[in-house]
């Protein structure tokens, strides 16, 4: 792990309903100057102020940087081996070296620029921003950080415990580690909220990434 002096801090922020002016009020509450969007596709029927090359332009205007990461480190991957029961799994994306390569994007990138992850959920815990890429970013010895709807600044482990308690791996456990509890708290959190196919059609029960 490395010492808090060289740890890169790496915050994550979903978009949710916000106007583009709120949002920007969010980014400059923290002092990020790029994003990475981790979206595997970069529109929004209903939010159009954060389709790609809109949210790029106005970006770049107000002084921040824009790069698209969703094929490196999106939550809707393609091929089958990608998938659990039609589920996004997690874990085995995590071990990609496509995702491997968009994490050493992002920490590179966290040298000149303070960065936030993009995407669309408003809960950290219902997106793959927190449950996969930030959980490999943090392991990689990030500081990683959650931006609120209301502005508040959740660290990573706080996320986490949320999720151990919500999950139900709070406390201890006779037969598990405190890592064990947390990886199992991650695998279930994932498998409720991932996107997901149906066996015979393209389209998605949940749009999440």
């Amino acid at each position: 792990m490395a010492s808090d002096m060289s740890q890169p801090t790496i915050f994550t922020i979903g978009h949710s309903t916000h106007n583009y002016e709120r949002f920007l009020e969010l980014l400059r509450g923290v002092g990020v100057t790029a994003i990475a969007d981790v979206r595997t596709s970069p529109f929004s029927r209903h939010f159009p102020q954060f389709n790609k090359d809109t949210l790029k332009e106005e970006l770049r205007m107000d002084g921040i940087a824009y790069s698209f990461l969703g094929r490196e480190l999106g939550g809707r991957p393609t091929g089958g081996q990608f998938y659990c029961e039609g589920v996004a799994d997690y874990e085995r994306m995590a071990r990609s070296p496509d995702f491997a390569h968009g994490l050493e994007r992002v920490l590179e990138g966290a040298r000149k620029y303070r960065i936030a992850l993009m995407c669309s959920e408003h809960d950290p815990l219902d997106c793959h921003r927190c449950l996969l890429v930030g959980r490999a970013l943090a392991e990689r010895g990030a500081a990683v950080k959650h931006i609120l709807a209301d502005g508040t600044i959740a660290d990573h482990r706080e996320i986490e415990e949320r999720m151990l308690k919500s999950e139900g791996r709070e406390g201890s456990d006779l037969f598990l580690s405190p890592d064990e509890r947390l990886a199992e708290a991650y695998r279930k959190r994932a498998r409720k909220v991932a996107y997901t196919e149906q066996p015979d059609s393209s389209a998605p029960q949940r749009a999440a990434g």
